[in-house]
């Protein structure tokens, strides 16, 4: 079952008449020729990877009773889709195989739960800054698969302390801060 679209302003200049309901796969899959993969998204995975690797080993360190929250789906595969970078993000948040890597957007694995939306709004929603349902509802989110692995995910992040995002800054130093002080700006003004 695919839930809305977060391409909405394309439907409406299109003059698309169908419902907030009844988003079809061609709204989602409408990139730019350079994401559906090849020589940038290798790349651009090859890069952020290390950053990945050390990001989530720290967050389950310090984070541990995160992974107590989630039950049942410690093994989902998850795939967070940042719809604007050339990558995706498959997570499987099972503490004794834990596994956090970006993806080439033509070799994404089937995940059992899929986060879609652009990059700084899953951003925002990691850390609990912005609800999950209004982005939803208002198209800007899509989430496909198993909705209770979403929603325990969801949960578990809500019931942390602190901000994933602020302590990931924080292991690159002055650096890091100031990179998400960056995002956090584009993304108030778009």
């Amino acid at each position: 079952m695919t839930f809305p679209s977060i391409h909405r302003d394309r439907a409406r200049r299109s003059g698309n008449k169908r419902g907030p309901f009844m988003a079809t796969s061609s709204d989602i899959s409408h990139r730019p020729s350079w994401r559906n993969g090849g020589v940038v998204s290798r790349l651009a995975c090859a890069t952020v990877q290390p950053l990945l690797s050390r990001v989530v080993r720290r967050i389950a360190a310090r984070h541990t009773s995160l992974f107590a929250r989630l039950g049942p789906h410690q093994g989902t595969d998850y795939l967070i889709d940042p719809v604007e970078l050339p990558f995706a993000l498959h997570l499987r948040p099972d503490p004794k195989n834990l596994l956090f890597r970006a993806v080439p957007r033509d070799a994404m694995p089937r995940g059992g739960a899929v986060i879609r939306g652009r990059f700084l709004l899953l951003l925002e929603l990691i850390d609990s800054e912005e609800d999950g349902d209004a982005a939803f509802f208002s198209r800007d989110l899509e989430v496909t698969g198993d909705t209770e692995a979403v929603v325990r995910l969801r949960n578990a992040l809500d019931d942390m302390d602190g901000s994933i995002a602020d302590e990931t800054a924080e292991m690159f130093g002055p650096p890091g801060r100031a990179v998400l002080a960056r995002l956090r700006r584009s993304y108030g003004n778009s």
